[in-house]
């Protein structure tokens, strides 16, 4: 066992001294939280059979952690002499991976104690065996539990690893029946109808199916091309007296670059790569992308600028996940996102071989192990504290922990959608379209609250004029009611209750990053979700946010085996790669790697759009809008929107648990060195 090694900075370049001994002897070690709380002696109904089979997976601790979180933060900070001296994928390994002894060393004491070796990576080991040599390996028999109805089985107590590999195991996971935590696609559908294909400029419209009546509202879908253009008469009173504006046509690529400053920075990826991850693989992505760019004008990729790694071989758990048809249309909003964003930009999409935690950080690892991408966008997240009981546990946040600290390194950014039930309280997932239901209380999410992850929030934004100006955001916050049968009076009447909003807010589960002091407030720092004070300050997400309200959607175009077609998503799915495709620009713009970005986000805190709510700007009333989508199913389909009513999320001046430090600009490009 050796110590960890220091760390120095030499003419500008970051080096390792070498390592001092060790002053303490290794001991057997317990992995915390490997017992579940709902495994409680009065639910435990005995020992899971002795030849019973059970899989886990051990993940390694390789050398130095302590170096590798400074080595990380050095390279990550704008202001360290250090900064941007990553290393490759080899050197990495040789500095802070698995030794090839301590992989040994794993593998002899899973064998010796009667497991078998599954599979064995530089990052983890996957064991199988009977109940009586896990018992032998980690010094606890597995048990069934009688939850809620059903037979649960887990290690009666904590795992224990034994002094002979306990420095060379980071964490356990795998041996309880429900296994690790499953992600959620942050994206949801706004239209009921898919809009066809060959939309125009303005978003494509339905075809006419009734003439309009001249007391009431359009039977055809109708939508502005920017905000307030056009004003929707003869509608019931919603939150104001007045007339208010039909909601926007979905947004196309071209109109966000105008609007985010994108276009006037020359800015295009060139150089950089995207990676996208998500579950499974759409098998028509490629040609759906090509189409979509090219119908709003657009370029197709370029021969060999999009690749995917996908095994379809491997793909598990398809009830429980949706199935590659349930994750296509995510796919194909972050792909289509990222490449109209940054078209110039290689993209590569990684499918995980289900929406299994596990699977999903293999995928990410994939990524910076093969140093595939500069810039990594990750759609999906959950809640870390559910009702329950399937919490996520303390080794899959030091797994996934280890590798975005590694993707630091190696100058790779990975970005995380913040979520769509603003707090995810439980009274925010009660009415919320795309919430947990297990919530447990008001919380931050995962992976995005991490504090080696970069947040990506969601806006509501507006368009000014004909020429797609930036006209403002405000956060992502939805109410939505129904146009009654008579067109008379909305359903559930105004204020309605929550419905679709950006994540956020302040983490009980870690501590405030060192790139936060300073721009964050104590207020909300110090104060969790919960209203309980926290006397440690705290990480608070999101980072930074952009255009993803459900009724400011975005147009996708998908086929996956149908006819292609187009229609309306929203969500801080939509936010989390149009961010990736930003800062693929900002590489282009820099000529080197920006590698973890919150570092360089925190120090721009001044140059990016404050993001407020339009309401307390400007009055007491809720900035609303009426979306028409028309005659569905013989239905008219119209639906009053208030924005910017995020739970208790508030998008304030400055830093905030909303939007946070707020939107990028062509300010922030500049202070990369754009030159526009």
């Amino acid at each position: 066992m050796v110590a960890a090694a220091s760390l120095a900075v030499v003419a500008g370049s970051l080096v390792l001294a070498a390592p001092s001994q060790a002053s303490a002897a290794c001991a057997a070690r317990t992995i915390a939280g490997s017992h579940p709380s709902w495994a409680t002696p009065s639910a435990d109904a005995g020992a899971v059979p002795a030849g019973a089979e059970i899989t886990g997976t051990v993940y390694l601790a390789g050398q130095d952690a302590a170096g590798l979180t400074r080595y990380a933060t050095a390279v990550s900070d704008p202001s360290n002499a250090a900064y941007g001296a990553f290393l490759t994928p080899a050197q990495y390994q040789a500095r802070f991976g698995a030794t090839p002894a301590q992989i040994a060393a794993v593998q002899k004491w899973a064998r010796d104690s009667g497991l078998t070796v599954v599979s064995t990576t530089d990052h983890a080991i996957q064991v199988r065996g009977t109940n009586a040599a896990i018992t032998k390996a980690f010094g606890t028999s597995v048990h069934n539990y009688r939850v809620a109805g059903a037979l649960r089985h887990a290690p009666s107590s904590d795992v224990v690893v034994p002094a002979s590999v306990s420095t060379a195991i980071l964490g356990v996971t795998g041996l309880t029946s429900v296994g690790s935590n499953v992600a959620r696609p942050d994206s949801v559908k706004v239209s009921t109808a898919a809009r066809p294909a060959g939309a125009t400029a303005n978003g494509a419209k339905a075809a006419s199916l009734a003439a309009s009546p001249a007391d009431g509202l359009p039977t055809v879908s109708t939508c502005s091309d920017y905000w307030g253009q056009k004003i929707a008469k003869g509608a019931p009173a919603g939150y104001t007296d007045k007339n208010v504006p039909f909601d926007q046509c979905s947004f196309y690529p071209s109109q966000l670059r105008k609007a985010y400053g994108i276009s006037a920075s020359g800015l295009t990826g060139k150089g950089a790569t995207i990676a996208i991850v998500d579950a499974y693989g759409s098998s028509t992505m490629e040609s759906d992308a090509n189409t979509y760019a090219t119908n709003h004008g657009d370029k197709a990729f370029r021969p060999g600028q999009y690749r995917e790694v996908v095994d379809p071989t491997q793909w598990t758990n398809q009830d429980l996940c949706g199935g590659p048809e349930g994750w296509a249309p995510e796919e194909a909003l972050d792909v289509e996102m990222a490449h109209g964003l940054a078209p110039d930009a290689n993209v590569v999409y990684v499918g995980a071989n289900s929406c299994d935690d596990t699977d999903l950080l293999a995928a990410i690892t994939t990524i910076v192990d093969h140093h595939l991408a500069d810039v990594v966008s990750n759609s999906w997240g959950e809640i870390m504290h559910t009702t329950d009981d399937l919490d996520v546990t303390a080794s899959e946040i030091a797994a996934y922990e280890q590798v975005f600290k590694q993707a630091a390194v190696e100058g790779i950014g990975i970005g995380f959608s913040a979520g769509d039930c603003g707090d995810s309280s439980p009274l925010a997932a009660a009415t919320g379209v795309n919430c947990q239901a297990d919530t447990s209380r008001a919380q931050a999410n995962w992976p995005d609250s991490d504090p080696w992850a970069t947040s990506v929030g969601g806006t509501a934004l507006g368009i000014s004029n004909k020429s797609g100006s930036y006209g403002f955001e405000t956060d992502m916050g939805t109410l939505r009611s129904n146009l009654s049968a008579d067109g008379k009076s909305w359903t559930p009447a105004p204020p309605a209750p929550f419905y679709f909003g950006g994540g956020g807010g302040t983490s009980e589960d870690f501590a405030q990053p060192w790139y936060q002091r300073g721009v964050v407030p104590g207020s909300l720092s110090h104060t969790l979700m919960t209203g309980d004070k926290s006397r440690t300050a705290q990480r608070v997400t999101p980072d930074i946010s952009m255009n993803g309200d459900l009724y400011t959607s975005v147009l996708v175009g998908i086929s996956d085996g149908a006819d292609y077609s187009e229609a309306g998503y929203g969500g801080t799915s939509v936010s989390s790669p149009e961010f990736a495709a930003v800062q693929a620009d900002v590489k282009q713009a820099l000529h080197h790697a920006v590698g973890f970005a919150n570092p360089s986000i925190y120090a721009r805190s001044r140059v990016v759009t404050d993001v407020v709510d339009r309401q307390a700007q400007h009055s007491s009333t809720p900035l609303s809008s009426i979306a028409d989508f028309g005659l569905v199913n013989g239905t008219l389909a119209v639906r009053l929107v208030a924005f910017g009513e995020d739970t208790s999320l508030n998008a304030v001046r400055g830093f905030d648990d909303a939007t946070g430090v707020g939107s990028p600009n062509l300010d922030y490009f500049r202070s990369f060195g754009a030159r526009r």
